[in-house]
């Protein structure tokens, strides 16, 4: 059990830091205050309000995401000690009750294009997003009426699926996913599986499965399974993965004798 008092009055950061896009990333120390219900964030915001070094060098306030606080925008998506995850519900008390007295790294996720400091370009991951037409088309805003049904059985499979927040966790373990190649990752899959089961979404299933089956979709998935290890939501992706492989195989059949 972790107690107020196993938790340091101060906690030794370091911080992977780059000035701009192109510019070589360098290390820099910080000692902060830190209390019982610290997280990561809590202790980039004290460094922004007092950007001092541990060796008493002022420097520029490192520059980092944040939002919602909860774990719900996955703005805030960083590397932690090695491992990536969210800096707002990453408690220091139980990454030191983890590391005793060791300092805590901070680095950028590795994946995507730095912007600056631990800021990064995840503009990939709406772009694809946007490929698999992740939305409910509609052809106006006037009353259509009550929406198709969705059983219960359905809504405990597609629950589950939608609280994705396009963090980058997934792609960031994932070892099939870099930066210079077009693979979407599991984010893609789970979120496409979600839409192929919406009654009203199933009208671009076919333009979805199009793409799913093209360049840097299903086939380049190596099932290392790192993704669902590392979401912060607990999303079944290694199933979604299984259900994109089948549905891929079950369309292209149909595809080949015109169905």
């Amino acid at each position: 059990m972790i107690t107020p008092a196993d938790t340091p009055k101060t906690v030794k950061l370091n911080i992977l830091r780059q000035d701009t896009p192109d510019s070589q990333p360098y290390w820099q120390n910080f000692e902060v205050p830190c209390s019982e219900s610290s997280n990561v964030t809590s202790l980039l915001r004290s460094i922004s309000a007092n950007p001092v070094t541990a060796q008493g060098t002022k420097v520029a306030p490192p520059a980092y995401e944040a939002s919602c606080l909860e774990e719900v925008c996955g703005s805030c998506t960083m590397v932690i000690n090695g491992r990536v995850r969210q800096a707002c519900s990453t408690l220091i008390r139980k990454i030191q009750a983890q590391n005793p007295g060791e300092p805590i790294t901070i680095e950028p996720m590795t994946k995507f294009p730095v912007i600056r400091d631990l800021v990064v370009d995840r503009s990939r991951m709406f772009e694809n997003l946007k490929r698999i037409k992740a939305w409910i088309p509609i052809d106006g805003t006037f009353n259509l009426g009550p929406g198709p049904k969705i059983t219960p059985e359905e809504q405990e499979i597609m629950y589950p699926l939608s609280r994705c927040m396009t963090c980058g966790s997934c792609l960031e373990a994932c070892p099939q996913f870099t930066r210079d190649n077009a693979f979407v990752g599991a984010q893609i899959f789970s979120i496409a599986r979600y839409y192929n089961m919406h009654p009203n979404g199933q009208k671009d299933k076919d333009a979805r499965m199009e793409v799913l089956m093209g360049d840097g979709g299903i086939t380049d998935c190596g099932n290392a399974q790192n993704c669902v290890k590392v979401c912060p939501k607990d999303i079944p992706l290694t199933e979604s993965i299984g259900v994109i492989g089948r549905a891929a195989t079950v369309y292209s059949i149909k595809k080949f004798f015109g169905k």
